[in-house]
């Protein structure tokens, strides 16, 4: 049976990313997932693997109810977003969700992992390796302050940001969906979300967003 399903589509911030919204979760509650590769994609979604077959997409983005879209310059929005909107409304009549919760639960973290730092260059300051991460004191609150003031923003305009680490002042984030390569989002990243943690928190001198 086809399951009723409305989607409609979004602008976002960032001019390569459309946001399509449909009328149900599209995800487990609570869990957001980025593709950047249909290799990726294969490995929990199906939307997303059928997403990455039109020549123009390189990043799908999933979370709550929406899918945001990245493409590259090949075409405009104004040509294709129709046809992606009606597309997408069409599979998910057939289809109850997006991403297989089991599926997602192996690779979850494999997915969540950032782009890798650019080679010769291991002292780059927007790259931490995992070894090199440690919890500290200051890890709760940080995670609060985002949560609290700055992720409904962010997933308002189609995408995710995730605490990664706190070391020697500076607070590594990542960012994902709308705001990963979002030509605005390092204004948002210096004149939001580092203002607001060095002023609530003194121990914070700086923020940087992993593999953006």
């Amino acid at each position: 049976m086809s399951i009723p399903t409305s989607v409609y589509a979004e602008m976002t911030p960032n001019p390569a990313v459309m946001k399509f919204v449909a009328d149900r979760d599209l995800i487990e509650a609570g869990k957001q997932v980025e593709f950047r590769s249909p290799q990726e994609a294969a490995l929990c979604s199906p939307l997303a693997a059928e997403l990455f077959h039109f020549p123009f997409v390189t990043n799908v983005f999933i979370s709550g109810p929406f899918v945001s879209v990245t493409k590259d310059e090949s075409l405009g929005w104004e040509m294709i977003v129709q046809q992606l909107r009606e597309y997408i409304r069409e599979w998910l009549m057939e289809h109850p969700v997006a991403v297989d919760a089991e599926q997602l639960a192996a690779v979850e973290d494999q997915l969540a992992q950032p782009a890798s730092a650019p080679q010769n260059t291991p002292e780059s300051l927007d790259f931490i390796r995992d070894e090199e991460i440690e919890p500290s004191e200051q890890d709760d609150a940080i995670r609060s302050l985002l949560d609290e003031f700055v992720r409904p923003a962010v997933e308002q305009d189609g995408g995710a940001i995730d605490f990664k680490a706190f070391k020697d002042g500076t607070v590594y984030v990542h960012m994902r969906g709308a705001c990963s390569g979002c030509p605005s989002s390092m204004q948002t990243l210096k004149g939001g979300i580092e203002q607001l943690l060095t002023a609530k928190i003194p121990d914070v001198k700086e923020v940087v967003a992993l593999g953006v």
